[in-house]
């Protein structure tokens, strides 16, 4: 048992490459669905990054603005690097695309390892789906993103609604 789910909340972090775009953006949509749910308060919710380029910095002024049109504010997150404790810390790791799930994957613990997973195949909205990376791109790309985060918060919700007494989440 982890030491989020002896305190009675599940805890899901977001990973991404810099925390800056997908993550922050995930962060804010499962925030916004699982509070306006029957699991406020029960669920917690954070977003790293696998490299620490950006540690300590805003989201990327699209990700922020991106959010704000959908009603979420992200500006006050700050990127961090993913850290050894996030494998104990969290119940699940959920990476928005192949190579950051092959790079957590790689850092965690051989008993973490199978509560790595891929984001959209987890919320049950994409097998082998990947969230792409929209900062060399366009505002479009940011909507894009937000649109398949916020349909995986959505499932997210679902899933931890209908999860078992026990807390338990298989994968």
């Amino acid at each position: 048992m982890t030491p989020a789910r002896a305190a009675g909340a599940t805890r899901l972090l977001v990973v991404c490459l810099g925390n800056i775009c997908r993550s922050p953006l995930a962060e804010g949509a499962l925030r916004a669905r699982i509070e306006a749910s029957p699991l406020a308060g029960r669920v917690r919710v954070d977003s790293a990054g696998t490299a620490g380029w950006h540690a300590g910095k805003a989201p990327d002024r699209r990700a922020i603005a991106c959010a704000r049109g959908h009603g979420v504010d992200i500006a006050g997150l700050r990127a961090r690097q993913l850290r050894a404790s996030d494998f104990v810390d969290f119940d699940w790791l959920l990476c928005a695309d192949a190579d950051n799930l092959r790079d957590v994957r790689g850092l965690a613990p051989a008993a973490a390892r199978e509560r790595v997973a891929l984001l959209l195949d987890w919320a049950g909205s994409g097998q082998g789906g990947e969230v792409p990376d929209p900062y060399y791109g366009d505002d479009a790309g940011f909507e894009h993103v937000w649109r398949l985060v916020d349909t995986a918060a959505q499932a997210v919700g679902a899933r931890l609604c209908h999860a078992p007494a026990s807390g338990i989440i298989g994968p």
